[in-house]
């Protein structure tokens, strides 16, 4: 073999070996992108009241723009990167009494969540969730939220969530920290990321050619309440 053959073919070998390590990095940082920020109230943090602490007693609804989703890790091509998916076909409702939540719960409709990937939504809608048989996941309140104060308009507290989160079928207890805003009267938003190990649940490790995904991950929302 002559010492030029010898030199193109060293060449060539390096050539791929760059490839396979730089096209995937090229793709999951300036063409996928980064995955969206977690959902929150806005302003995340720091509020100041701009108005009186009025009575929040009553019945509360979720309605237009709320959303709800998952997060997880995962390796994309060798690239460490989040899988997020959403859906804004959420309901659900919240009883209030002075500084307590007594009551409250919502639903999520598993089918129309949806990522940047179609390959993981027919995943998740298929082996992973089966939402056939499992149309929707819900989240209800058993213990009551202690607000701790009477919320003003603009002002933003947190407190502590105790429920059963129900996946596919299957439910959970689960604690998990709530932030909210009330952003008028008769309105507020609420957010918060609920940690959820998928074995849990009975759900399959959401691995899927091309993609190696971590065995937990979390249940995220952003909910808009309305009296």
């Amino acid at each position: 073999m002559s010492r030029n053959l010898k030199r193109w073919i060293i060449a060539g070998v390096g050539v791929l070996l760059l490839a396979f390590v730089v096209a995937p990095f090229v793709y999951t940082k300036f063409i996928e992108g980064d995955a969206p920020d977690e959902l929150s109230v806005q302003p995340s943090s720091g509020a100041v009241a701009s108005g009186p602490a009025t009575s929040v007693d009553g019945v509360w609804k979720s309605g237009s723009g709320s959303l709800a989703g998952y997060r997880v890790k995962e390796v994309l091509f060798g690239q460490s990167t989040e899988a997020v998916g959403r859906t804004g076909t959420v309901t659900g409702e919240i009883t209030m009494s002075g500084t307590q939540v007594p009551k409250g719960t919502f639903t999520v409709d598993m089918a129309s969540v949806k990522s940047d990937k179609d390959q993981r939504d027919g995943q998740f809608r298929g082996r992973i969730m089966d939402v056939s048989q499992f149309p929707t996941s819900t989240f209800t309140l058993t213990k009551p939220i202690d607000l701790g104060t009477l919320p003003a308009v603009g002002a933003q507290l947190k407190a502590e969530a105790t429920g059963d989160l129900t996946l596919k079928g299957k439910s959970n207890p689960v604690t998990f920290e709530v932030t909210a805003t009330r952003t008028g009267a008769d309105s507020f938003e609420a957010s918060g990321q609920i940690p959820v190990t998928f074995s849990d649940y009975g759900i399959d490790n959401p691995s899927f050619p091309g993609a190696k995904v971590e065995d937990s991950g979390q249940v995220e929302f952003l909910l808009k309440f309305s009296r």
